[in-house]
């Protein structure tokens, strides 16, 4: 790029505290700005990032008022932010944090992994598969991987994988090898406007799959497939595709043995360092990517390397994350914000655990993805045997009026409350529980510890 001074609005975000980091590793100043202090931001501050929380251009540290800096931003943050306005009116060179990946893609044999759900761990799957089974590889990805503890991998050779995230389309700026698609369904309405812009959107994706590529969606996803110069492969967890799993054993800790079909052969002998069907389902994906990227490169693939790799991954943080595992008592947390990702959630942990109580505990995570969507919020929920919901989480957005937990609440047909966020360690030390799972992409994560104390405190 040629230059050596970034300035990231939204510096605190998954996506954007990677490519900080990139750039900071790569000898560049970097400086930003971000709402609220996160673990995120003091980490990005402990490695030498300057980050400020004041909405002004005051704030800004005077080596980045240059105009050789280079702004980068997500269009999480206002129009009418202060900073990004000074800039934008200034004639800085501003790149969304989509199109700054897209050009740090470029030489690459970019692995991308997209879809409504299911792509962070998929993408992160796909990244510790390219370092523990192939010895290669680097990535962007939207969650912290466990293996990695970070949001970036640095490591040699061409591969890249990276989370295709779908918001403000913004995967349209990647050019990729292969790719998965994990599902498309309607979210981020306030985008896109319909279901069929979504889908549409995920096709534009396809059609961007380099000529002699590859693509592997998963069975049932219903996007149209224009681009005839790529080989397209499907996949499920366990009904006949070109991958699927087959021979699934669940083990009594919720972890699953399997073998995996593929085009190539049979893998045999599978298991998975991390429980749930659906990460199972998760790991066909990234197998697939994986012996694809082998087979598009020309190399040989180690199976019982990648059979070790499987077994040895530790998972994203915020996504089927134990804090209790004991016989008395369980708590968990998880990501999961779309109904689509709560219904596979809920149904994997009720196979983990059958016959035992299960307490969902939700935070609606935007205004407008509760207004279209919470009657299938309320579907998915009832699959639990109690809820409590939380006020939803505003992020970005403004309050709509008729628009709370409550019109969730209304239509969830298993017993359900609602509590405030600095009132759920009290609710759960009063209430009689089981199994007890956080979920939300808020800000409920801040109180999982409080959380864990009263569950571990009830199973002693």
């Amino acid at each position: 790029m040629g230059t050596r001074r970034l300035y990231f609005l939204g510096i605190g975000g998954i996506g954007m505290s990677a490519l900080a980091r990139f750039f900071m590793h790569e000898g560049c100043q970097v400086a930003g700005y971000d709402r609220t202090a996160t673990p995120l931001t003091a980490r990005l501050e402990a490695e030498g990032a300057l980050v400020n929380y004041e909405d002004s251009v005051e704030a800004i540290p005077e080596p980045f008022l240059d105009k050789d800096t280079v702004v980068v931003y997500t269009p999480a943050v206002p129009a009418d932010q202060q900073q990004m306005q000074y800039f934008r009116e200034g004639g800085y060179r501003m790149l969304k944090r989509s199109q700054m990946l897209g050009e740090l893609s470029v030489g690459k044999f970019v692995m991308a992994v997209a879809g409504t759900h299911g792509k962070t761990t998929t993408s992160t799957l796909v990244s510790w598969l390219n370092h523990a089974a192939a010895g290669e590889g680097s990535a962007f990805l939207g969650g912290v991987s466990k293996n990695f503890d970070s949001n970036l991998v640095l490591g040699t050779g061409r591969r890249l994988a990276v989370e295709a995230d779908e918001f403000d389309r913004s995967f349209l700026q990647l050019t990729p090898n292969v790719a998965v698609v994990t599902s498309a369904d309607a979210d981020h309405l306030d985008i896109y406007g319909t279901h069929e812009a979504v889908k549409e959107a995920f096709s534009q994706f396809i059609d961007r799959i380099s000529a002699g590529g590859a693509l592997v969606i998963k069975r049932g996803v219903d996007v149209a497939i224009r681009n005839s110069e790529i080989s397209v492969y499907r996949y499920s967890f366990d009904e006949p595709a070109d991958f699927y799993a087959t021979n699934i054993v669940l083990l009594a800790t919720g972890h699953y043995t399997f073998d995996i079909v593929t085009p190539f052969g049979t893998i045999e002998g599978c298991s998975l360092g991390i429980p749930g069907w659906v990460n199972v389902e998760n790991a066909v994906a990234a197998v697939a990517l994986f012996l694809l990227a082998a087979k598009a490169e020309g190399k040989d693939v180690d199976y019982d390397a990648l059979r070790r790799a499987l077994a040895e991954f530790s998972g994203v943080k915020r996504r089927f994350e134990f804090y209790v595992n004991t016989p008395k008592a369980v708590y968990m947390d998880d990501y999961a914000h779309h109904p689509r990702e709560l219904m596979a959630a809920i149904t994997s942990i009720k196979r983990m655990f059958p016959d035992r109580k299960l307490t969902v505990l939700f935070q609606p995570h935007l205004y407008t993805r509760t207004r279209d969507l919470y009657e299938e919020f309320a579907q998915a929920l009832s699959l639990a045997d109690e809820v409590v919901l939380l006020p939803i989480y505003p992020a970005r957005e403004l309050p709509i009026e008729g628009i709370t937990s409550q019109i969730i609440a209304d239509r969830v047909t298993v017993p359900c409350a609602i509590v405030e966020r600095e009132g759920l360690a009290q609710w759960l030390a009063d209430a009689d529980t089981d199994i007890v799972v956080t979920f939300g992409a808020g800000n409920i994560d801040a109180y999982c510890s409080a959380v864990a104390e009263v569950i571990e405190a009830k199973s002693r």
